[in-house]
C-alpha cells in the first residue's frame, strides 16, 4: 500500500529486485498466506511503527517457493538454488511476504514439506510457528490439560495438533458448524463458543484445565476454566488484568518474531506435516492482482484455513 485504507489499498507497485545478502535466501514466492496481522498492517492500525519506514508498505508473514540464490554464510544450510522452501516473514515497510521475490534469513527458511503444494506450504510457518511457541511457552507435561479457544481457526488449529503430539489432553471451543472439524483435528472434548466457554470447559475438566491457549482473544473471560496455578498463553499482546487475577494464574503474551530465526522448530513441523501431525488448511488461493478480495474475504469472517495470495 501507497497509503493505509480498506482492501482496495492493496495494488500492484514494482520495487527494485532482492539480492541475497550475507546469511539470507532470496526465495523466488509461489505462494503469500493472509492473516489477521496484515489487515492490521494495511488499515492502518500498525502506522506508529511503521512510521520510521517510508511507503509503500508490504504486508505478509509467511511465503513459499524456491530458492532464487544463496547468500555469503548459508553454506551449512542443505539448501540449493531451485529447492522449494517456506519461510516466516517479520514485516518491516517494504518487506513483506505479498512480493514475488523476498531475501529472509536463513534461519526463517526450510525446505517445504513433501507432499505439500505451495499454498499448503504458505499457511505453516507463521501459525505453526505461533503455535509451536504457545506450546514451549506454557511447558506442560504429557498428560496435562490444555484449552484452546478459537480452535476452528488456523492458529487454533495447529495448537490442537501439536498439543496431542506433545501428549496433551485437549479441550477445545467451536461453533455447532464447526465442532467436526475441531474433533477431526484431535481435540478430545469440544464445547461450544461464545458466552460463558470457561463454565463449559469447568464442566467438562471439574478440576480446571492446566493451561489455556487463547487462540480468540478472549482474555480474562476465560480464567474460570483454569485450575489454580494454571496459565494463559495470548496472542496480540495481552498480559492479563491489572492486579493479576488470583491463584496463581499468570499470564504468557507471546510474538511470533521471538521465534522467527527458530530454523530447528520450523524444520520440526515441516517434518510433522510430512508425517500428517499437523494439516495445512487452504482457505482458497487467490492471484496477486486479487489480493484485495482475499483481505475482504478475511475481514468478512467465517473463513476456515488460510486464504492464500499467488504470484
Amino acid at each position: 500500500m501507497t497509503e493505509f485504507g480498506g482492501p482496495e489499498a492493496l495494488e500492484i507497485v514494482d520495487l527494485p529486485d532482492p539480492q541475497a545478502g550475507p546469511g539470507q535466501v532470496l526465495v523466488e514466492v509461489a505462494a503469500a498466506a493472509v492473516s489477521p496481522t496484515d489487515t492490521f498492517i494495511r488499515n492502518g492500525a500498525r502506522a506508529e511503527a511503521l512510521r520510521k519506514d517510508p511507503p509503500p508498505y508490504v504486508p505478509g508473514m509467511d511465503v513459499a517457493g524456491t530458492v532464487a540464490a544463496l547468500g555469503e554464510g548459508t553454506d551449512d544450510s542443505g539448501l540449493a538454488v531451485g529447492d522449494r522452501v517456506m519461510g516466516i516473514v517479520v514485516p518491516t515497510g517494504s518487506h513483506g511476504g505479498y512480493s514475488s521475490r523476498i531475501a529472509l534469513p536463513v534461519g526463517s527458511v526450510v525446505p517445504a514439506p513433501r507432499g505439500v503444494s505451495d499454498a499448503e506450504a504458505a499457511t505453516l510457518p507463521m501459525n505453526g510457528l505461533t503455535a509451536r511457541l504457545v506450546l514451549d511457552v506454557l511447558d506442560l507435561p504429557a498428560g496435562a490439560t490444555l484449552a484452546v479457544t478459537g480452535a476452528a481457526g488456523a492458529f487454533g488449529g495447529y495448537v490442537v495438533q501439536l498439543a496431542k503430539a506433545d501428549g496433551l489432553r485437549v479441550v477445545a471451543d467451536a461453533a455447532p458448524a464447526d465442532s467436526e472439524l475441531v474433533s477431526s483435528l484431535g481435540a478430545d472434548v469440544v464445547v461450544a463458543r461464545g458466552e460463558g466457554v470457561a463454565d463449559r470447559i469447568r464442566e467438562a475438566v471439574g478440576e480446571g484445565v492446566a493451561a489455556i491457549a487463547d487462540g480468540s482473544v478472549q482474555g480474562d473471560e476465560l480464567v474460570g476454566a483454569l485450575a489454580d496455578g494454571g496459565r494463559i498463553a495470548t496472542v496480540r499482546g495481552y498480559g492479563g488484568p491489572e492486579g493479576g487475577s488470583g491463584r496463581g494464574i499468570t499470564w504468557h503474551p507471546v510474538w511470533v518474531r521471538d521465534y522467527a530465526e527458530n530454523r530447528a522448530a520450523l524444520d520440526r513441523l515441516r517434518e510433522q506435516a510430512e508425517k500428517g501431525e499437523v494439516t495445512p488448511r487452504v482457505a482458497a488461493e487467490i492471484p496477486a492482482e486479487q489480493a484485495a478480495e482475499a483481505h475482504r474475504r478475511l475481514e468478512a469472517g467465517g473463513v476456515r484455513g488460510r486464504l492464500v495470495i499467488t504470484f
